[in-house]
C-alpha cells in the first residue's frame, strides 16, 4: 500500500434531505466552510452537518443539534474518509467495501459542535484534525439585571421559534412533548403567542405528555401547568405501559451508554412511538433540549468532578464538555449537549418527526453565556438553582405578557413514570448499557 496518496475518496452518508437550511443553499455553506469564514458558519440558519473538500483538505461542521461523524479506511488506492450520522452506518459502509476489520467504535469521530473540522489526509500516520471555533460568545456581559436578563433570553428563544416557524408548512401541525416543567412550558407559551401573533390558529399545537402506567409526576404538572394558564385545550396524555421502556433498545438507537442519555431515551422513544401511532402523519416536534444545559440547571451533587466554581467559570461547559483542548474530551463522542444531541435527534429520525429546539440556536446560547452566573450566585448551589425559574418566567411576562407556573425540576425519565417502577426500569448501570453497546457490533470488531 503506499501510505502517502492522498484521500483516494470522500463517502458521504449523510442525505440532502436531512439538513435543514433556513437561508443558505448547500452548496454556498460549503463554500463558506471551505473558507474558513467563522461569521458565515455562524450565521447558518436551521440545523445542519456538512462536508465540502478541497484537494486533500476536507472540512466539516455541524449544529449542535444533531451529530456528525467520520472514520478514516484504508484501501489499496489510498486512504478513505466515511461521513455518517450514525456508528453504525460507518460500520456498514466498511462491511459493503470489504474493510470490517478495520472497524472498531470507539475509531470513528464525532465533529464538535462550534467548530470547523479540518483533516488533511495523506496517509500514514495521518494528522490530528484542525478544529477552529466558529461560535464563541463573550461571557458575563450582562448586569445582575434578571428582569433585563430574563427579557433578552425569552426574546431571543421567541425569535428563534418565529425563524423556524417561516419555513415551515403553515397548515402542519406542532407537537411539544410536554412536562409543564420550565422549558417546555415556556416553549408552549411562546409558540401559543406566536402563532396568535402571525395570525395563524393555536390549534395547529398540540402539548403531549407522558404518562407510564397512568403515573407520572409529570402529568399532574402538566395539567396544573395548562390550568393556569387557560391553555386545557391544548394537553394530549400519551399513556404507555412501562413494559415498552427499553433501555437497551436506547443504548442501539442513540449509540451512547451515558444512563442518563439512555434513560431520557427510552422514554423519549415510548413518547414518539405513541404519537406515531395515534398520528401517522405528524412530522414537527418542538423540544426544550438545552434549556437546563443554558441555565446550568444541573445538580452539581451529583458530578464529583464538578465545583460550582468549575460549573460558572468554564466556557458553554454543559454544551460542549470540556472542550476539544481538553484531556477529559472525547474524540468519540464529544461532550456536553455536543455528545447528547442524539437522545433527541436519533429518536426522532427514528419515527419520522423533524424535532427543533431554539435553547440550543447559538442566539439564544449567546444571552445565556452573558449572564453573570459568578456574581449572581457567589458561590452559593441553591442560587445557581434557582435562577432558571426567575430568569425565565420574568421573561415571559415581560415579552409574552403571560404569568408562567414554576415548578421544581424534575428529569424527564423521571416524571414520566412513578418513583419504585423508575427505579426497577432505569437501574443507572453504566457497565450494564457499555457491555450492550459493545455487543452491537461484536459480529464485525
Amino acid at each position: 500500500m503506499n501510505q502517502h496518496l492522498p484521500i483516494s475518496r470522500v463517502i458521504n452518508l449523510i442525505s440532502k434531505e436531512s439538513q435543514r437550511l433556513w437561508s443558505v443553499d448547500e452548496s454556498e455553506a460549503r463554500r463558506w466552510l471551505l473558507a474558513g469564514d467563522t461569521d458565515a458558519v455562524l450565521g447558518i440558519a436551521g440545523s445542519f452537518a456538512l462536508i465540502a473538500q478541497e484537494g486533500e483538505r476536507v472540512v466539516l461542521a455541524r449544529s449542535l443539534d444533531r451529530p456528525l461523524r467520520y472514520f478514516l479506511a484504508k484501501s489499496t488506492d489510498g486512504p478513505a474518509l466515511i461521513v455518517a450520522e450514525r456508528i453504525d452506518e460507518i460500520a456498514a459502509e466498511l462491511a459493503r467495501r470489504g474493510w470490517a476489520a478495520q472497524f472498531h467504535p470507539s475509531y470513528s469521530r464525532m465533529v464538535p459542535a462550534h467548530h470547523i473540522t479540518t483533516l488533511r489526509l495523506i496517509g500514514c500516520p495521518d494528522p490530528n484534525p484542525v478544529h477552529k471555533r466558529f461560535f464563541d460568545p463573550p461571557r458575563g456581559t450582562l448586569p445582575k439585571d434578571l428582569d433585563l436578563i430574563g427579557r433578552q433570553y425569552i426574546e431571543a428563544v421567541y425569535s428563534e421559534l418565529r425563524r423556524w416557524l417561516a419555513v415551515q408548512d403553515p397548515a402542519a401541525p406542532i407537537g411539544v412533548p410536554f412536562s409543564g416543567g420550565i422549558d417546555s412550558g415556556a416553549i408552549l407559551l411562546c409558540l401559543y403567542k406566536l402563532l396568535l401573533n402571525e395570525g395563524a390558529s393555536p390549534a395547529r399545537l398540540k402539548a403531549f405528555t407522558l404518562s407510564v402506567d397512568g403515573e407520572g409526576e409529570d402529568a399532574r404538572q402538566a395539567h396544573d401547568f395548562l390550568r393556569r394558564t387557560n391553555l386545557e385545550m391544548l394537553g394530549e396524555i400519551i399513556d404507555v405501559s412501562s413494559s415498552v421502556l427499553d433501555p437497551l433498545r436506547a443504548v442501539a438507537v442513540i449509540e451512547d451508554y451515558k444512563p442518563l442519555d439512555v434513560e431520557c431515551a427510552a422514554v423519549n422513544l415510548a413518547l414518539l412511538a405513541a404519537i406515531r401511532e395515534r398520528y401517522a402523519d405528524w412530522r414537527l416536534l418542538v423540544d426544550g433540549d438545552g434549556g437546563d444545559e443554558n441555565l446550568k440547571d444541573y445538580p452539581i451533587e451529583e458530578n464529583s468532578e464538578l465545583t460550582i466554581r468549575s460549573v460558572v467559570n468554564n466556557r458553554m461547559l454543559y454544551q460542549e464538555g470540556w472542550g476539544v483542548d481538553s484531556i477529559k474530551h472525547s474524540l468519540t463522542y464529544s461532550g456536553g449537549y455536543s455528545r447528547g444531541c442524539v437522545r433527541s435527534y436519533a429518536c426522532a429520525r427514528e419515527y419520522g418527526f423533524d424535532g427543533f429546539s431554539p435553547y440550543i440556536r447559538p442566539s439564544v446560547i449567546a444571552v445565556a453565556e452573558a449572564i453573570p452566573f459568578a456574581e449572581l450566585t457567589e458561590g452559593s448551589h441553591e442560587r445557581l438553582y434557582a435562577l432558571k425559574g426567575e430568569i425565565v418566567s420574568r421573561g415571559v411576562r415581560a415579552v409574552l405578557g403571560l404569568e408562567m407556573p414554576v415548578f421544581p425540576k424534575r428529569r424527564f425519565q423521571h416524571g414520566s413514570v412513578s418513583a419504585t417502577e423508575a427505579a426497577r426500569v432505569f437501574p443507572q448501570d453504566e457497565a450494564r448499557y457499555r457491555r450492550h453497546f459493545e455487543t452491537l457490533h461484536a459480529a464485525i470488531v
